[in-house]
């Protein structure tokens, strides 16, 4: 099966944990080894045959079309700017009405993953949703996915330390889903469609791919080193 794309980039957080550090720009524009994360971001989509990049925008919106603009490595940039807050479903059913394709990527603009799109989309072309799964030593800071075989039963919270599985922050979805699955204006994707699958497919990949959420300030430092060390291999 062709590889969708089209992808939808969720860039609209406060990035709140990471203003002591960075303040003056959103979080997905925090400088990486003097560019902004989001230049990495959609240069790895651009590798891996993205077209068509949909900017889910919120908080500084206007500062993340002026640094981005309409294009970027020979992809058309749209931008997907909220008016009030959607929370992270809200901006991805809405943005994914800005695209086209039947199956349309989906990744968090605050995240490093460097699991390939090819397997992802090839897993299970008739779900209505597959998403990146990574195992790690301590879930606590990010919660964890349940999951029976490759399907994904619910999410459990953050809290409890100790193994588990992740959100990597990737996706793959039907593009039709919010026709399917009418949701309020503002919601959350984690909360109310991986924690409530209902009747919905949906699928973990799991992935032992190069993974990095920038967004706590030890994290970005972290990042300053690790992301283009990645990118130069991925």
């Amino acid at each position: 099966m062709s590889l969708p794309t089209e992808a939808v980039v969720l860039a609209g957080g406060l990035g709140t944990r990471l203003r002591a550090v960075v303040s003056d720009v959103p979080k997905p524009l925090a400088p990486i080894a003097g560019r902004p994360f989001l230049h990495w971001l959609l240069d790895g989509l651009a590798r891996q045959g993205i077209a068509r990049v949909v900017l889910a925008t919120g908080y500084m919106a206007g500062t993340v079309r002026e640094v981005i603009g309409a294009g970027h490595a020979g992809m058309i940039i749209d931008h997907a700017e909220e008016t009030v807050p959607l929370g992270t479903g809200g901006a991805v059913w809405a943005a994914l009405g800005h695209c086209s394709g039947e199956r349309v990527f989906v990744l968090n603009g605050d995240t490093w993953i460097g699991a390939p799109l090819g397997p992802i989309a090839d897993q299970a072309p008739a779900a209505d949703l597959v998403m990146a799964v990574r195992p790690v030593e301590d879930r606590s800071r990010y919660g964890s996915v349940l999951a029976e075989g490759e399907r994904v039963t619910g999410m459990a919270e953050k809290g409890p330390a100790g193994p588990g599985l992740v959100n990597a922050g990737l996706y793959l979805l039907r593009r039709d889903l919010p026709a399917r699955r009418p949701m309020p204006g503002a919601f959350s994707l984690e909360a109310e469609v991986l924690g409530k699958p209902a009747g919905l497919d949906l699928r973990a990949h799991r992935t032992e791919a190069a993974f990095l959420d920038i967004g706590t300030p030890e994290d970005f430092t972290r990042a300053q080193t690790l992301i283009p060390a990645w990118a130069k291999v991925g």
